[in-house]
């Protein structure tokens, strides 16, 4: 996967100096975009670019058609429209050969040969963030939370390369109405976008593919072969390495566009050292736990309706989040172990409630025995999210129990310094980073770039050889 290669090589200087010849949020500059996003995009598979383009349109369309309505059914109508095509674009590439394997799996149980499909629909890379921001787009007009803006407009906005192929879902609300200030290149925020970029190539670069290298592919490819104990540091292992690739991408994305001026917001903030799953998801990939409230759960009722439909409405949230990361049993579990445990803490709420009890002493055992269940919880669901199969899971989970005292040649000292420093890391406060980022700003511009090609050089040192490909890319 060449995209970092791509942006931090050749693509983003050329982009970044020609962005910024022209007047920044001018219609120069933003046909700039446009056909540096496409170029970026299309570098990965050109003809997804047809795709991309017809997104864009066909929502452009749906959204006049909105605005226009001169009726509430008919505005109603344009909007359910809009939502099924969306849908169903996802769906077809995203689901199609998901369903139809087990189509032919379930006759084959049943002693019925159907022959599979001769069509193998190909994921186009980031499907799931575009649509879901193009429905943003639509729904937020239906509400009447934004007005219809140009084409132009709204075709960079979908298209813009930083978040593009794997997040933030950056709203419209959020993302357009930048388009349409007055920029000054002097007041770019240089300092906090390198910090960002730097520390999200060292948490990608490193950190993940250090994790994926030294235990997690290993033990999760085939974990017969392995102890208990290195079962258990693999499954710790992958919940730091998802987290620093997925972050680490995220923060490289907001980084990247701070230089151009737009501000995306952010997408995580500390989410291991969460007291309850609800706390995790207010932490954990922020912009989608947002759309699915605001979107999904909310569309679904939210907790209007009474105790049960609330019940509900969690599990069927979660259940839908954890198939928009992929067409897989594994990822419906997933979805379901959090789903549950929401249900469960609302219940526990209610009960309280329901009783006149009060909140117990927020004392410091309760704390961290919080905070303990939270993460295994969470460090349980991503064993499903990991796995290949739902048999493959369950082999890692009977493997916790079966083989503790058997040699653990890849629990190194090395491997436990990384996942005790990630997690000790998560609980450093947001103001000692901003002290560096301050410190960093006041250098000399000789001495910025000294820093920062210091930086790169030591990542480039400790990182694998080759480029690796970022896991969310794949969703």
């Amino acid at each position: 996967m060449l995209f970092p290669t791509i942006q931090f090589g050749i693509f983003f200087p050329i982009v970044f100096v020609g962005a910024w010849l022209l007047r920044p949020y001018s219609r120069r500059w933003k046909l700039f975009m446009l056909v540096a996003s496409y170029v970026f995009y299309g570098w990965w598979d050109w003809h997804y670019c047809f795709l991309l383009a017809a997104v864009t349109v066909a929502n452009q369309v749906f959204v006049v058609g909105i605005n226009e309505a001169r009726s509430h059914p008919a505005k109603r109508a344009w909007c359910l429209v809009a939502v099924a095509a969306n849908v169903g674009v996802l769906g077809y590439f995203k689901y199609y050969n998901f369903f139809a394997d087990s189509v032919v799996n379930g006759f084959d149980k049943i002693g019925i040969t159907v022959s599979p499909p001769l069509l193998q629909v190909i994921l186009p890379i980031g499907i799931s963030f575009f649509t879901f921001q193009a429905m943003s787009y639509v729904i937020d007009a239906y509400r009447d939370n934004l007005k219809p803006v140009g084409l132009l407009d709204f075709a960079v906005y979908l298209s813009f390369f930083p978040h593009l192929v794997a997040g933030p879902i950056v709203r419209a609300t959020e993302f357009l109405p930048q388009l349409r200030r007055r920029a000054d290149p002097r007041r770019v925020e240089a300092a906090h976008a390198f910090r960002l970029i730097v520390a999200g190539l060292f948490k990608k670069v490193v950190v993940s593919s250090f994790l994926a290298s030294t235990i997690v592919d290993k033990v999760f490819a085939a974990p017969g072969n392995h102890s208990s104990l290195e079962i258990l540091f693999a499954i710790y292992g992958y919940a730091f390495q998802i987290y620093a690739d997925f972050s680490g991408y995220t923060d490289i994305a907001i980084g990247l566009a701070l230089l151009f001026g737009i501000r995306f917001p952010p997408n995580f903030d500390s989410p291991y050292i969460a007291l309850s799953l609800q706390d995790f998801w207010r932490r954990w990939h922020m912009t989608l736990s947002r759309w699915l409230r605001d979107y999904l759960y909310i569309s679904l009722g939210g907790n209007r309706g009474g105790r049960w439909k609330t019940y509900r409405n969690l599990m069927l949230t979660m259940l839908i989040g954890g198939l928009w990361h992929g067409a897989s049993w594994t990822f419906v579990v997933w979805g379901g172990i959090h789903g549950v445990g929401l249900a469960v803490e609302r219940l526990a709420a209610d009960r309280r409630a329901a009783f006149g009890l009060p909140e117990p002493p927020d004392t410091a055992m309760r704390r961290f025995v919080r905070w303990f269940v939270t993460f295994h919880i969470v460090c349980l669901a991503w064993v499903f999210f990991r796995s290949p199969s739902l048999a493959r899971a369950f082999d890692m989970l009977g493997g916790l129990f079966t083989g503790w005292g058997e040699p653990s040649p890849l629990v190194s000292g090395l491997l436990i310094f990384t996942i005790v420093a990630m997690l000790a890391s998560q609980f450093v406060p947001e103001r000692s980073m901003l002290r560096i980022q301050s410190a960093f700003s006041t250098f000399p511009l000789a001495a910025q770039g000294v820093t920062l090609a210091g930086c790169f050089f030591l990542i480039d040192s400790l990182g694998p050889t080759g480029v690796a490909p970022f896991i969310y890319f794949q969703f």
